[in-house]
């Protein structure tokens, strides 16, 4: 990890005590879950901002003639799902 720095955090009493509870349960520090926490928000906000620019991108007309298309070629016989038992 790269430089360091501090923030004053300021928890709800009930907050801090459910983090400091699954934490131990985790086998981790506070401080290290709230890294955790922080990191994967940062990584869902930039994994959504990625789709919403892909999307933007897309062609709506394009994909659909793409998945509505005719010809092709059946599935393998090793290519097909194997047959669902019922229980």
């Amino acid at each position: 990890m790269g430089t360091q720095s501090n923030y004053a955090l300021r928890l709800p009493v009930s907050l801090k005590s459910g983090a400091e509870q699954v934490a131990r349960e985790d086998g981790s520090t506070l401080n290290q879950f709230i890294v955790s926490a922080v990191a994967e928000k940062l990584a869902a906000m930039k994994t959504a901002r990625y789709f919403v620019e892909r999307a933007a991108n897309g062609n709506l007309d394009a994909a659909l003639a793409l998945l509505n298309r005719s010809g092709g070629q059946p599935p393998a016989a090793d290519d097909e799902l194997p047959a669902r038992r019922v229980t």
